[in-house]
């Protein structure tokens, strides 16, 4: 993965594939390899960009106060860096708060939004799970922070019988953790993060997608964000938890696949400024 340079940062990026250009945006975690169990899928019929947020993966570990809004404009700058003049975004957690800023403060450079397990209004559930991972990294360390995070991703039919995986994500984690200090401030800014003002302002198509069996962003966190959008869908899957795109992939990719492919860009909007 080669990197872009943004104002005061490196970002890890990656392309993929050929096509109308997807950006896949992860979660808190932050890191592209959120994705791998999806890319064969997507970039068959899509230039795939995927790239690692500030203060993960590769990119700049930056030592700062950290907001959904500051990680918007990263992408918004990571585009511009890559000449993609618009894309369609498939955003997770707080790659789907992410998702929503550009939504509503960049239209014309979204093409569609796939808000997938993600949240517009902080709620109890969501605040004392993120509150309890965030003690645990400050008590324990990233060690056992990664160890706990399957736990808030994956339901339980999935950890059950999957343990040998989960452990090996559990390692690939340890391995290539941010320092605690960023964790932290990343979980902070994630917690003061309000989509409410942003989601009236969204008029480009958009997927609102959950699982039914999601603890950290739950079923009525999209219900609530679907309501609020003039031209958003609610999909529910019947099970997956909030990384059902790991879990799930095949449902996952049918699901937003089948709806990038009703909203197609036109030719113009494919090739302006692209290289």
């Amino acid at each position: 993965m080669p990197f872009a340079r943004i104002a005061d940062a490196d970002i890890h990026y990656e392309i993929l594939g050929d096509g109308e250009p997807v950006l896949l945006v992860a979660g808190l975690g932050g890191a592209a390899s959120y994705w791998t169990p999806n890319l064969d899928a997507f970039a068959g019929t899509y230039e795939v960009i995927l790239h690692d947020h500030r203060g993960t993966g590769q990119s700049t570990k930056s030592e700062m106060d950290y907001s959904v809004e500051l990680m918007a404009d990263d992408l918004l700058q990571l585009m511009d860096r890559l000449g993609i003049a618009k894309a369609h975004l498939v955003g997770h957690s707080t790659g789907g708060a992410i998702g929503i800023v550009l939504g509503a403060i960049a239209p014309e450079r979204v093409a569609s939004l796939t808000l997938y397990a993600t949240w517009a209004e902080l709620d109890n559930q969501m605040a004392q799970c993120l509150l309890l991972r965030q003690r645990l990294l400050d008590a324990m360390g990233p060690v056992e922070y990664h160890r706990a995070t399957p736990l808030f991703l994956y339901a339980p039919y999935f950890t059950k019988v999957n343990k040998d995986k989960i452990e090996a994500e559990i390692q690939a984690s340890i391995a290539n953790s941010p320092p605690a200090s960023i964790m932290s401030a990343r979980v902070t800014g994630i917690m003061k993060f309000d989509g409410l003002p942003y989601l009236d302002r969204i008029t480009c198509p958009t997927m609102v997608l959950v699982a039914d069996d999601d603890i950290l962003t739950p079923l009525y966190s999209s219900e609530l964000i679907a309501s609020r959008m003039p031209a958003a869908e609610l999909v529910r899957l019947p099970r997956g938890g909030h990384a059902v795109s790991r879990a799930e992939p095949a449902q996952f990719n049918e699901a937003v696949l089948g709806f990038l492919a009703q909203h197609a860009m036109s030719k113009k909007e494919v090739s302006h400024e692209r290289a």
